[in-house]
């Protein structure tokens, strides 16, 4: 008997990161040498007190469920982070902690959107984006942005898309895959627009130039998503949060109950140490990227791949190389076939990137090195045939 696939289910686009990442395992596994500089994934290790913390909470028996919103006590947490952090009072209870952001967008859009909705979205933007929406039924509006402005949205470029259909605008500050942040002149544009703004801020703690802003300074009517995979090397321990408008609580908790249910409790408690307890932890493993950062942004540019807009967060630098190949997915397979150096595609991020190639640097320095090391005679000697 044939499989039925639904048309949900089968419009869901391959995520060509881990495609890339999936076929560089394949080749470290007949013994070839690979160096990853393909996904967001911190390489430093998770810091000590969050670790200690969870033993201690599975030791003292925190390994039943918890309220469906989270926790009380890391609901707290991340209130009292916001106040400190952005002076911005948050209620405990407009916040619902899952595992991961993903989870929270599924959740999200679901309860925005109805069949032929929109969400307006920058191209490029994160891959996965686009597939959230269409599986809750909405349509992805892109707007493809400008390098000169890191690929961060103008307000009134945005105001221009708004139609009767639009449900969300979602944004990405600092933003994958660029590394760009947002002004907070635009920041607080986009929060006044007429329609309500999804802030997705999960790269928050991880800026090396200029300031951060969250758009709940600007407008608490705002949805923001954050976590702690990424500033606090904890992917694997899947925890993240949204806050939301009051009036959209019940039913984001509602969905959760029935989805969720909750997030893992011993992990809710490793989460308030990472807030309460890890700031010095923090601010070592951000002077660590910065240093990456500048040494691959330089290495780059001596390998002739132009940045335009330099980034200024996440771990990314999205580099231009239409001048040695237009397609993307091409260049990316033969580096890595060739080179055994595993980078993400543009066009994984959307048309708009497409002749780019994203680089990670949430890998050592040497590894970043004997990438360089790797890609130059490869670059060169491909730029030469192509022009052959």
């Amino acid at each position: 008997m044939p499989l039925h696939c639904s048309h949900r289910a089968s419009s869901v686009t391959p995520f060509l990161a881990m495609e890339v990442m999936e076929r560089a395992q394949a080749l470290e596994a007949t013994g070839r040498d690979i160096i990853y500089l393909c996904l967001g994934e911190p390489d430093l290790p998770t810091p000590a007190p969050i670790v200690r913390q969870a033993v201690t909470a599975i030791e003292q028996g925190k390994t039943r469920y918890t309220h469906s919103l989270g926790d009380r006590g890391i609901r707290q947490a991340i209130a009292d982070h916001y106040q400190a952090r952005y002076r911005t009072p948050v209620d405990p209870d407009c916040i619902l902690v899952s595992a991961g952001t993903s989870p929270l967008m599924l959740l999200l859009f679901s309860m925005l959107l109805d069949e032929g909705d929109e969400v307006i979205l920058s191209d490029p933007g994160y891959a996965c984006y686009p597939d959230f929406i269409r599986f809750a039924g909405g349509v992805p509006r892109l707007l493809r942005t400008r390098e000169e402005d890191g690929f961060q949205p103008r307000p009134t470029e945005v105001r221009a898309l708004i139609n009767e259909r639009t449900r969300a605008v979602l944004i990405n500050s600092p933003s994958n895959p660029t590394g760009s942040l947002l002004s907070k002149d635009w920041l607080k544009q986009l929060t006044q627009l007429p329609v309500p703004l999804v802030s997705d801020e999960i790269y928050h703690g991880l800026t090396y130039e200029g300031e951060e802003h969250s758009a709940l300074e600007f407008s608490s009517q705002a949805f923001v998503l954050g976590g702690f995979s990424k500033a606090y090397a904890m992917t694997g321990w899947r925890l993240g949060y949204l806050i939301a408008p009051p009036e959209a609580m019940r039913t984001l908790q509602t969905l959760h109950q029935n989805f969720m249910i909750c997030a893992s409790s011993f992990v809710q408690q490793a989460g308030i140490s990472a807030l309460q307890d890890c700031q010095a932890d923090l601010d070592r493993m951000r002077a660590i990227y910065d240093k990456r950062r500048r040494f691959l942004l330089k290495g780059l540019q001596e390998l002739g791949l132009t940045i335009k807009s330099q980034p200024a967060g996440a771990f990314y630098i999205l580099a231009d190389t239409r001048h040695i190949c237009t397609d993307s997915l091409q260049l990316a397979m033969k580096i890595l076939e060739q080179t055994g150096v595993a980078l993400t595609p543009g066009i994984d991020f959307g048309a708009g990137a497409e002749g780019y190639l994203r680089f990670s640097y949430a890998n050592s320095l040497e590894q970043i090195a004997a990438a360089l090391q790797r890609l130059g005679p490869f670059l060169k000697n491909y730029e030469r045939l192509s022009a052959s």
